[in-house]
């Protein structure tokens, strides 16, 4: 096909998708997926649950136990798969009665109490990713056998399967094709003893694939070979022909796992998902075909050429996510079905005859944005400084090249900055106040024509004192600060201000 195979399997850094599932809830198909909480303004627990539930998830995954995400799933009908993040693995690695702790925290508590219908704890979040350069290699199987031990011990072993998430990059092709599959060289030993261990326990094995990331990575990657719709050449691996990279990705897998005697393994789709904004192939259009597309392999109970039983599949993700690392890129903050506060970015049909539908309830700030004075002179020394200012503490991502609100003018790239600087701060009154070059205004400033939106953040705190368990308004603290500060560096060099 002209082009290297192995670079279909790019790297994924920090992710979160809502994900489908194959599997069947009252006669009903269900659908799942990946539940992320790296953001400024978080919709109440409920609404979000009931947005699963409106839509027919049954299964989520979360990155971590959030307490009142958990409590929101007691009694749900929703099955949870919840993750111990990868700063844990050495304590829990090297320390058994860490796990046991652990357990009892996180797993038995919510199951005995909250009626949480936890199925699987996801050890670790893609820890042998290359770009972590062996960190956390040795601690992974460790932490994994200490987590079994320990949901063992608390009489759960049956009823809970321990697993861990992992990158498409553990595996390689030498030949380019999926037949030649096998595991990477350097973490060989530890992905037996992983297979090994989760195949005795009889657990799966947790993959995440990103078609996107293919795409992204490579200039002269075939575009077409990204979706499922069969207009791609194809592929040909001997009697078989690939029309697209998740059949011929998922079938290295399945080839590495076939040459190390593990064929019939168990195997979860962690992640898989499209975003739909921050450079020019993440957008609405491409991220509706292509997430189309794989419901409707779900609803046909679909599977690939080795595999022609589907895998349960995790989408991700359901929300976009503000506070995420852009270290991948801007699209990072971007992958969710659905918008942060809940609301559709585009239709699907999930079939039966159902459709999305958005979440209800919403609260919102007031109708009121920040924007630049037409007194403003972009000249003003003030001027550039007060843009990087707003994005060092607000979200800008859209304003990246190829990214939705790419094709504004100067002022505009400064409304833009100004208003999510306000209404991340949630339109506090000092916090339009840019050296005189702001106003306040009550005209939705969003343009008439394109996708470039100007938001009105969620209004947490009136969340608060309807529901005493949504999350906490949020705290601007050093973490925050950090990661908003780093993001901004690259953000503010995405495009010119003047």
């Amino acid at each position: 096909m002209g082009f290297h195979f192995q670079r279909c399997f790019s790297t994924c850094f920090l992710l979160a998708f809502c994900i489908l599932s194959q599997s069947l809830t009252k006669g009903t198909l269900g659908f799942a997926c990946n539940w992320g909480t790296i953001t400024t303004h978080s919709l109440p627990p409920q609404i979000l649950v009931k947005l699963m539930r409106d839509n027919g998830i049954n299964k989520v995954k979360l990155f971590e136990a959030e307490p009142m995400a958990l409590k929101a799933l007691g009694n749900s009908g929703i099955q949870v798969m919840v993750g111990i993040p990868n700063n844990l693995l050495d304590s829990i690695g090297s320390n058994v009665d860490a796990a046991i702790a652990w357990v009892d925290q996180n797993v038995s508590t919510f199951i005995s109490k909250n009626g949480v219908d936890i199925r699987y704890v996801a050890v670790g979040n893609e820890a042998f990713l290359k770009t972590y350069n062996g960190r956390f290699v040795q601690s992974t199987f460790p932490a994994i056998k200490n987590i079994q031990a320990a949901l063992v011990k608390a009489g759960l072993g049956r009823q809970v399967k321990v697993t861990t998430p992992l990158n498409a990059d553990v595996y390689q092709s030498d030949t380019g094709l999926p037949s030649g599959g096998n595991f990477r060289p350097d973490i060989q030993n530890q992905m037996m003893s992983i297979i090994k261990f989760l195949s005795q326990s009889n657990a799966p094995l947790t993959f995440n694939i990103y078609p996107f990331l293919s795409l992204d990575a490579d200039p002269n990657f075939p575009k077409e070979f990204a979706f499922f719709d069969g207009s791609a050449s194809p592929l040909v691996d001997g009697s078989i022909s690939y029309t697209n990279v998740f059949d011929a990705n998922f079938d290295t897998l399945i080839s590495a796992l076939e040459k190390n005697g593990f064929g019939s393994m168990n195997v979860i789709i962690g992640e898989v998902g499209w975003p739909t904004d921050g450079n020019s192939n993440a957008n609405i259009k491409s991220a509706q075909r292509f997430n189309q597309g794989l419901v409707n392999r779900i609803v046909k109970k679909q599977g690939t050429p080795k595999r022609p039983t589907p895998p349960e599949i995790y989408m991700f993700s359901l929300l976009d996510e503000d506070l995420k690392s852009i270290d991948p890129g801007p699209f990072e903050r971007h992958w969710g079905i659905f918008n942060f506060d809940g609301s559709m970015k585009y239709p699907l049909n999930l079939g039966g005859g159902k459709s999305l539908v958005g979440a209800k309830g919403v609260r919102y700030l007031t109708k009121q944005w920040c924007v630049v004075s037409t007194q403003a002179n972009v000249m003003d020394p003030s001027f550039a400084q007060s843009v990087s200012k707003a994005c060092t503490y607000a979200d800008c991502t859209s304003l990246a090249p190829g990214s939705s609100c790419s094709g504004l003018d100067t002022k505009g790239n400064a409304s833009y900055a100004f208003n999510m600087y306000y209404q991340t701060l949630d339109q506090r009154k000092d916090s339009c106040n840019f050296s005189g070059l702001s106003v306040i205004t009550n005209i939705d400033p969003s343009p008439s024509q394109g996708r470039c939106h100007f938001e009105i953040m969620i209004d947490t705190g009136k969340h608060e004192t309807k529901s005493t368990s949504s999350f906490a308004a949020p705290k601007f603290g050093f973490e925050y600060i950090m990661v908003m500060l780093v993001s901004s560096f690259t953000i503010i060099n995405l495009f010119l201000f003047i």
